[in-house]
């Protein structure tokens, strides 16, 4: 499942679609709900002795976070914001990304950075016309580039330094949606589920036909035709999302040169990376997605002191070595989740 310029490598509908049907527990009953919402499909799997249609408060949601945060969205509160409109004044869910994503940013020294888009779309990987790049164009974009010059005043209204800057919180709004939806259905009464939207995931509780942790997938990033599992772990209150850059790139028809899809907010040049693919476990999914985003920039050994530094996070990371050979680095944590052959 991919979304905009961001792979995401989780399996989910192998095994979601292999569980549906094989059983009830006595005393829950079993809900799945499928479909589209956030420009990418989503599958919701929970266990509930009620009986009642969670359907209209999964769609309910979605259109909150919607209307607060999409940029696809004219009149959500970020695409006025992004238009110049002072007046606007966010509600809690604004704030709460808003507030992780300084968090992140500070913690990863700036390569995660909401305000990076005018860079993005500059060097070809968003929805605008790619420009002709040179030192003197990175130099005039990055003036509009830096959380640090964005605040949230007491009065939940957005200033930014730059006039003309703007705010595109999708590497980690999918995730924020994903932990809505959960504390959704927790205060449904659901102590088991799945929650998963465009590769990003939470889970709570266990499976209760298998009476086991959910099973869930990571792609192979080097299979480009179809899909190969790298890797199957178990999940128990816990989210996980992943990243990758090995299949979003343009080349240069003059130089022949590989621009990835990743951008250094620090420097407003591509990053030529030897990162294949991210994943992050956190404990929630919005935290998970933003690391996941930021280690995609980030060095190696950078990412991994972060990851050995914060317990609260758990890392597979799959990358090439100085030879070019496909190499795999996991933290002690991540590695204890790995389904193990049986």
């Amino acid at each position: 499942m991919r979304v905009l310029s961001k792979f995401k490598g989780f399996l989910f509908s192998l095994f979601f679609g292999f569980l549906i049907g094989c059983g009830e527990s006595a005393s829950l009953r079993e809900h799945v709900y499928q479909g589209g919402a956030l420009g990418t499909s989503y599958a919701i799997k929970v266990f509930t002795a009620d009986t009642t249609d969670l359907q209209p408060a999964i769609d309910s949601v979605f259109r909150v976070v919607n209307q607060s945060l999409s940029t696809y969205q004219p009149d959500s509160d970020i695409s006025r914001i992004n238009r110049g409109d002072s007046r606007v004044q966010v509600d809690k869910m604004f704030a709460e990304v808003f507030e992780m994503s300084v968090q992140i940013h500070g913690q990863t020294e700036g390569y995660f950075d909401p305000t990076v888009g005018i860079l993005v779309d500059a060097w070809g990987f968003g929805p605008g016309a790619a420009l002709e790049m040179d030192s003197t164009r990175v130099d005039s974009l990055r003036q509009y580039v830096g959380l640090e010059k964005v605040r949230l005043t007491p009065d939940f209204r957005i200033a930014m330094q730059q006039p003309g800057m703007r705010l595109d919180f999708n590497a980690i709004a999918k995730g924020y949606a994903v932990d809505r939806l959960g504390v959704m259905l927790e205060h449904k009464g659901a102590a088991d589920y799945l929650v998963e939207v465009g590769g990003e995931l939470r889970t709570r509780g266990i499976n209760q036909i298998k009476a086991q942790p959910w099973v869930v997938g990571i792609d192979d990033p080097q299979v480009l035709e179809g899909r190969k599992i790298k890797q199957i772990i178990t999940l128990s209150d816990r989210a996980m999302a992943s990243s990758g850059n090995y299949r979003k790139f343009r080349v240069d028809s003059v130089s022949g040169k590989k621009y990835v899809h990743t951008i250094d907010p620090r420097t407003g040049y591509t990053k030529d990376s030897r990162i294949l693919a991210v994943s992050v476990l956190a404990e929630t999914c919005m935290r998970a997605d933003g690391f996941a985003t930021a280690f995609m920039a980030m060095d190696l050994e950078a990412s991994k002191r972060i990851l050995s530094s914060d317990a609260s996070l758990e890392g597979y990371i799959i990358y090439l070595d100085e030879t070019g050979v496909t190499t795999e680095y996991m933290t002690p944590g991540f590695e204890a989740v790995l389904q193990q052959d049986e």
